[in-house]
């Protein structure tokens, strides 16, 4: 009974993590999408919530891809469909958003029965192109009455150019997010037979990449890190950060340096304050007379998230299996989707 019990127990698990990986943490490797960001778009695009028409109810495109192709909790897909939206996160959204998505600042979106969506220009000619006419493979749904792609068609490279992070079983993955111009210039030379490079990630958070050198390694290897540190400039006696490290909210470095000030790790800060508005992002630190200010931004980025490093884990499904993936291996993969998409 004992080892009745013990195989049973592993083979379930073993299904589970298999199912956490496949459906759930890591993206396809052609369209660079989880399943539920998947039936999100294809759900959209076909109730016809497309660019041109007026923003529907964002609860009602929930109730669509939870009552049709994803039988899971709704509040899963309603943060899938609010993190495409948010232009601090996707260097490139894919839904368009009317109402309160969060902000950069840590504060949380409303409720799906106050906010509107519909998709983005990008998401409708970039990720479902010609799909009506069946240019990917289809599955029924969970239900069987209605059917599914397996994959879009991903002419727009979202796979190098949007950010993706999953957990999964004893795998994990995380894409940083590219200019489109360059991927674009990338997968250009590989079609010519050079060899593709990419000059680094293109945060839409901003700051500056301060171990430049690592990345050709990076580019080669699909895994590695990167270090960001913030944009400043100086304003009479104020410390002003208006770019930021990737990942961060201005609550919570607001948080960080009040408590180094408070625990006289660094000296001559007089105040913080958040004067960010529709304009721009703008931290501003005010400093004691007498003080160097360039010498305190050091100490915060020594100190704070203000300097942090990111990391490279370029995994994503490749026929339902889980790949570490360098750069020219991602653009191989978006090559051959599409032609057999044509």
């Amino acid at each position: 009974m004992k080892n009745d019990l013990t195989q049973e127990l592993g083979t379930n698990f073993i299904e589970y993590a298999v199912a956490v990986n496949t459906d759930r943490a890591i993206p396809d490797a052609t369209s660079g999408l989880k399943p539920v960001a998947k039936r999100i778009l294809w759900s959209a695009f076909d109730e016809g919530r497309i660019s041109s028409k007026p923003h529907v109810k964002a609860a009602r495109i929930v109730g669509d891809v939870m009552g049709k192709y994803h039988p899971h909790g709704d509040s899963s897909i309603y943060g899938a469909m609010v993190r495409l939206s948010q232009d601090w996160v996707m260097r490139y959204p894919l839904i368009d958003w009317h109402g309160n998505n969060g902000n950069i600042a840590g504060d949380g979106p409303a409720a799906a029965r106050y906010t509107e969506a519909k998709l983005t220009k990008l998401a409708e000619d970039g990720m479902l192109y010609n799909i009506k006419k069946k240019n990917v493979d289809f599955i029924p749904n969970y239900s069987e009455d209605a059917e599914e792609p397996i994959t879009l068609p991903s002419i727009f490279p979202n796979l190098l150019c949007n950010p993706n992070t999953g957990i999964g079983v004893a795998i994990a993955c995380n894409w940083l997010p590219h200019n489109l111009r360059e991927v674009a210039q990338a997968i250009e030379d590989y079609i010519d037979g050079k060899t593709p490079m990419l000059p680094g990630p293109d945060f839409p958070t901003g700051g500056i990449v301060i171990n430049k050198n690592d990345i050709p390694n990076i580019m080669k290897t699909g895994h590695g890190s990167v270090k960001v540190r913030a944009k400043y400039k100086i304003e009479k006696q104020n410390l002003v950060f208006y770019e930021i490290p990737y990942g961060t909210t201005i609550e919570a470095l607001m948080a960080e340096i009040g408590k180094v000030c408070d625990e006289k790790e660094i000296e001559g800060i007089t105040e913080i304050r958040d004067e960010s508005n529709k304009k721009g992002l703008r931290i501003v630190i005010q400093c004691q007379k007498n003080y160097d200010l360039d010498s305190i931004a050091k100490k915060l980025f020594a100190k704070t998230n203000l300097q942090t490093s990111i990391s490279y884990n370029q995994v994503a499904l490749i026929n339902k299996t889980p790949t570490e993936l360098n750069l020219e291996q991602c653009i191989d993969i978006y090559v051959k989707h599409n032609i057999k998409c044509i």
